[in-house]
């Protein structure tokens, strides 16, 4: 099996575990991934995450154009904007339509600049801090500029009324960076009003420097 076959199957199996479990639905969502010659694997628009074939995936060459495959997903302008933004850290591009994530986006009083609270150890250490970016309608290029906007300082974000984007240094770990997104978001919401103890400020400190943690 070349790298690519396998590249493609990886896609479409971690599409197929995200469905599965109800962390995006119907024909909801995107991911794409760096091949070895620089170019993109991209899942289809329109396509379940359930049901995809690893055949179809769009491919895009180191260029980005569209070379091969069915058409992209619409959002391209979010994931070229990651790439071109975080270089060599963004291997891979995850983005979902998340319940919780989602419904922390629309709270009035979720900070923009870091929109989840420390409450876990891995949610600072697989995410950094979070932005929240505004509203754009779907497929907008804007969105695009908004990530530029932050000049490859953050590696996930969530979209207001619409979803979590997250990039990693490969499909794994963009994926499992995802997940933690999810579910720290859905503590979050779990735990709203009720004055949790969080992690403190020299706790936050402790793990970005012991896990090269991006904090700003």
């Amino acid at each position: 099996m070349t790298p690519e076959t396998r590249l493609r199957e990886d896609i479409c199996t971690i599409a197929k575990s995200l469905f599965d479990r109800g962390l995006t639905s119907g024909a909801s969502g995107n991911i794409s991934a760096r091949t070895e010659d620089g170019g993109l694997l991209v899942t289809p628009t329109g396509s379940c995450f359930g049901r995809l074939d690893p055949a179809r995936l769009s491919r895009f060459n180191a260029q980005l154009s569209h070379i091969d495959g069915d058409k992209p997903t619409k959002e391209m302008a979010l994931h070229e904007a990651f790439y071109d933004t975080r270089g060599a850290k963004a291997g891979a591009i995850v983005h979902l339509h998340s319940c919780h994530s989602v419904a922390l986006s629309t709270l009035p009083d979720t900070d923009p600049d870091n929109m989840l609270p420390p409450i876990t150890a891995y949610g600072i250490m697989r995410l950094g801090k979070v932005a929240l970016l505004p509203y754009f309608m779907p497929g907008d290029p804007a969105m695009g500029g908004a990530i530029r906007g932050l000049a490859g300082k953050r590696s996930a974000v969530v979209l207001a009324h619409h979803g979590p984007v997250v990039a990693g240094k490969d499909l794994e770990a963009a994926a499992n960076a995802m997940e933690e997104l999810e579910e720290t978001a859905k503590l979050a919401l779990l735990t709203r009003g009720m004055t949790p103890n969080l992690l403190s400020e020299a706790q936050i400190q402790g793990l970005v420097r012991e896990f090269g943690v991006e904090w700003d």
